[in-house]
């Protein structure tokens, strides 16, 4: 499986997991909610819409257009502190961890 293959079945994951929360969203965010200089829009949308609105349309617009991954990834690391004391986000938090090992790996190949 290449870079590209690996990083649509973490996207799909995520968005399992989100869903699994009950936290996917039908309905797209106001443009004002990416109006944010903040990291992780923190202060115009929840993480969950971050994931979803940011994060996983970035990644599949990378893997769509075969374009360049970031050169590193902390989502994993906010998610610990944000859901901290979520008991059943643990799926998503082990999703988002595992995605930003992948990230980081791309940059010793």
């Amino acid at each position: 499986m290449d870079s590209y293959q690996r990083a649509a079945s973490y996207a799909e994951r995520i968005e399992r997991e989100l869903r699994s929360l009950g936290a996917w969203q039908s309905e797209a965010l106001p443009d004002a909610a990416f109006d944010s200089q903040q990291a992780f829009f923190a202060n115009t949308m929840t993480f969950y819409q971050w994931l979803q609105f940011v994060l996983l349309e970035r990644v599949r617009q990378i893997v769509e257009q075969r374009g360049a991954f970031p050169e590193g990834s902390s989502v994993g690391a906010y998610a610990v502190r944000e859901l901290d004391g979520h008991e059943e986000a643990g799926g998503l938090i082990a999703a988002l961890c595992e995605f930003d090992d992948f990230i980081e790996g791309l940059g010793t190949k």
